[in-house]
């Protein structure tokens, strides 16, 4: 078990004239009998772990890391240091702030049970909470909010194009994601919605849903960068009456060339992440407080560099927990070592932490889901895997 510190529905496009194509479209919520609020962030393409949260610490990780381990602290573009084996990437400053603040937790050598290299089966695992690919239908997401008490509406929503595989199930769900189209003026909805209340009810119904959902989502009309997308979470968690789970979707992760070029893909990917945190905690306000935002990916890379000035698919890697809820300040981590014969079929992290104990801990601390709501519904295939304790700040 882990350590601490080493020991221890219809895609909705905001309040445009489209919804007139879309009569079946809606976005309702109730005001939950809960207080906390739960963001999901998946990192597709499978983050490097070791360049996130380096071990710079580790006896081995200059040598591990040939060619893209990061300089140590103090360094121009060195590390910036947490506890003297962990760091996190010069890019993370704002994750840096928060550790400080104690509301971020890096969880290092940890993995879905899957340990095979595919990213559609990965991601399907990550998804679906179980250790098969494909073995269920629904997401684990969905499952958990089936025991939450949610009055008349929508407990979660996606903020993405599609509905994935994690937020689909028989809890009422919904999507929204920014419309690239330009926005009607106030004048013109205004005729719509009142052609709409004497013709149509299902339309006009649909209309003044889309238009809620637009103002809880607050300024991200300005495109589908990342930043953006954390700061619409936050319109919609924030608000008294809207959701009180959602997801957000992060592409571009898989990093096979050049991965320590600076403003490269992965550097900008790790900036987004930085920026998109503050995004949603300033769009947060007082729900801050209440809020646990879990950051995961599918799988980890390889140790070693490859031959391109990246590296490959690997198994361990690293996740996030932060928020004003989360009880951090400290890396939760039952490290394996970076020397060749502790590595995963000589090449891999060795995962010594299965994210289902974390998501198992979120859903019992922070949402209340009951324990056997969580052992028989959400991971029916988990005996064995116990969720990760004092995740949660104390109340």
């Amino acid at each position: 078990m882990a350590a601490f510190n080493r020991r221890t529905f219809v895609k909705l496009v905001g309040a445009s004239a489209a919804v007139a194509t879309a009569p079946s479209a809606r976005i309702a919520f109730a005001n939950a009998a809960i207080d906390a609020r739960l963001l999901v962030v998946v990192l597709r393409g499978g983050m490097d772990g070791l360049a996130a949260v380096p071990a710079y610490g580790d006896p081995q990780y200059v040598t591990a890391r040939a060619g893209i381990a990061l300089p140590p602290p103090g360094e121009a573009g060195g590390v910036l240091p947490l506890d003297g084996t962990f760091g996190l990437n010069p890019s993370l400053t704002e994750f840096a702030a928060l550790y400080a603040q104690g509301a971020l937790l890096p969880i290092h050598a940890a993995c879905v049970p899957y340990h095979g290299r595919s990213h559609f089966e990965a991601q399907n695992v990550l998804e679906n909470g179980s250790a098969v690919p494909y073995f269920l239908k629904s997401g684990w997401m969905n499952r958990a909010l089936t025991a939450l008490p949610a009055g008349n509406g929508d407990l979660g929503i996606t903020i993405a194009q599609t509905m994935p595989v994690i937020m689909r199930g028989d809890a009422p769900v919904t999507s929204w994601y920014p419309s690239v189209l330009p926005q009607p003026d106030t004048d013109t909805l205004e005729r719509i919605a009142a052609i709409y209340a004497a013709a149509d009810t299902k339309l006009h119904t649909a209309l003044v849903h889309a238009r809620n959902a637009h103002a809880m989502a607050t300024d991200s009309q300005d495109g589908a960068q990342f930043p953006s997308l954390m700061r619409a979470a936050g319109g919609f968690l924030a608000n008294a009456t809207g959701p009180r789970v959602a997801l957000i979707e992060s592409s571009g992760w898989d990093t096979h060339a050049n991965q320590s070029l600076t403003y490269g893909a992965l550097d900008r990917n790790l900036r987004a992440l930085d920026a998109g945190a503050i995004a949603l905690r300033n769009a947060l306000g007082a729900q801050w407080q209440h809020t646990v935002v879990l950051v995961m990916t599918e799988f980890g890379r390889t140790v070693a560099m490859n031959g391109t000035s990246g590296t490959d698919h690997g198994t361990g890697g690293a996740a996030f927990l932060f928020g004003g809820a989360v009880a951090g300040g400290r890396v939760l981590a039952d490290w394996p070592g970076l020397a060749s014969g502790n590595l995963l079929d000589r090449r891999d992290l060795k995962p010594t932490i299965d994210l289902r104990g974390v998501m198992k801990g979120v859903l019992a601390d922070h949402l209340h889901v009951p324990d056997g709501h969580i052992e028989t519904i959400v991971f029916p295939d988990s005996t064995g895997i116990r969720p990760v304790p004092d995740l949660i700040r104390a109340v």
